[in-house]
């Protein structure tokens, strides 16, 4: 019997995907539920299983793009499983070897007055790049240097000479593409505007030196920066609701809830996992799930569901090394706020220069729901809960807020 596999729908209104990677070669035995290709759609990358044991017969190549519900393989239910569980491979006929033919090289041209000498209008345009024209092999008769000659000839910017010139071109993931048409839209269609300040994070430096080993010991986790920065936004969301809101029409439809999405940078590109209802976890919490979506995403494990309906999104720049961005937003959300690396600067501390950790942070947000007022006391709300976490963020109450 001869099984027609078909493109499952991988989530609401994608209609189609693309072959990323054939995980097996046609004429091999799969077995039920084996994971036999990576498919790209347009939100995230999933594997494609088996939907039964056989011998399979490949329908589409690595990077066809095909529509959801078209047969991408054919597997014979009816084959027996080869002795060892070795695969069945098709069988391939051994072709003789491609021979290219040689280039034709020109007979070597007689050397006359004109070899090397420029036309007219050659002469003009080397003039005007710098190039003297015995410098050039000349393609007219006899070796003369041709217009042509003299348009392709590249100027000299002082350089080695005789270093690698290739390329190379490769096609993007139908994710990149996406993601890319989605900055493009942003850019387009909101008006966005960025603010910036600073964070002392001294205070957490020194909560993360006391408690991370005993955190880690009872949780598993790491005692990161993420959960202290995403709680600080939950509370700075509940203050100013209007960042927690987004433009649906002529409506702005706000939210009770806090989904912080996580921008990750994954093998396939740009990834934006979403933490669910941030503002009912704890410190833990937030580690956990960050752990669980980053380690999915980078492993292409991570589902559409998982990286849609989020409110307001957090990146991290500063994991690259980066000092200052001003980060695009997600859309349809009104507003992201930027991380960036923490370097140890001169600051004044009450009328004394010390040296302290501190990392600037930015907000970019959407103009036309989120005033200046509104962006500007989000941010100062961020940077307080940073730079107090005990107080704000603990409640006075720092092994009960972790968890101890």
């Amino acid at each position: 019997m001869i099984l027609e596999m078909k493109v499952p729908s991988p989530g609401e209104s994608i209609t189609e995907v693309e072959i990323a990677t054939w995980l097996v070669e046609d004429g091999d035995y799969v077995e039920k539920d084996q994971a036999i290709a990576e498919v790209d759609s347009d939100k995230a990358t999933l594997e494609l299983p088996a939907e039964a044991s056989g011998t399979i017969t490949l329908k589409a190549e690595e990077g066809d793009a095909v529509e959801v519900g078209a047969v991408v393989c054919h597997i014979d239910t009816s084959a027996e499983k080869p002795e060892g569980g070795e695969a069945v491979k098709a069988e391939v006929k051994e072709e003789a070897p491609k021979v290219e033919a040689a280039a034709s090289t020109p007979a070597q041209q007689p050397t006359t007055y004109a070899t090397g000498s420029a036309s007219p209008a050659a002469k003009k345009i080397l003039a005007e790049k710098g190039i003297d024209a015995a410098s050039i092999n000349g393609t007219g008769k006899d070796g003369r240097v041709t217009k042509e000659d003299a348009i392709k000839v590249v100027p000299s910017m002082g350089t080695p000479t005789g270093g690698s010139r290739g390329t190379s071109r490769s096609k993007m993931s139908m994710l990149r593409r996406k993601v890319a048409e989605r900055l493009v839209e942003a850019k387009n269609t909101t008006a966005m505007l960025t603010t910036f300040n600073e964070v002392d994070m001294s205070p957490i430096f020194a909560l993360r030196s006391e408690y991370k080993e005993t955190f880690k010991a009872k949780h598993g986790v790491g005692l990161g920066f993420m959960s202290f920065f995403t709680l600080a936004v939950v509370r700075a969301l509940k203050m100013y609701p209007a960042v927690n809101s987004m433009i649906d029409g002529k409506e702005m439809l706000s939210y009770d809830f806090c989904d912080i999405s996580i921008a990750v940078s994954g093998p396939k590109g740009l990834m934006v996992p979403v933490i669910r209802n941030a503002e009912n976890l704890s410190f833990r919490g937030v580690e956990s799930e960050v752990k669980r979506l980053a380690i999915r995403a980078r492993e292409g494990q991570i589902t559409v569901d998982e990286m849609t309906g989020g409110t307001f999104t957090i990146t991290n720049g500063g994991v690259f090394g980066s000092m200052l961005s001003t980060p695009i937003i997600n859309p349809p959300q009104s507003g992201i706020l930027g991380m960036h690396n923490i370097v140890e600067r001169p600051v004044a501390v009450n009328g004394n220069v010390e040296i302290r950790p501190i990392m600037y942070v930015a907000l970019s947000y959407d103009h036309r729901i989120i005033d200046g007022k509104e962006s500007v006391g989000f941010l100062v709300a961020v940077k307080e809960a940073l730079e107090n976490p005990v107080e704000i963020l603990m409640n006075n109450d720092v092994k009960k807020a972790l968890e101890l």
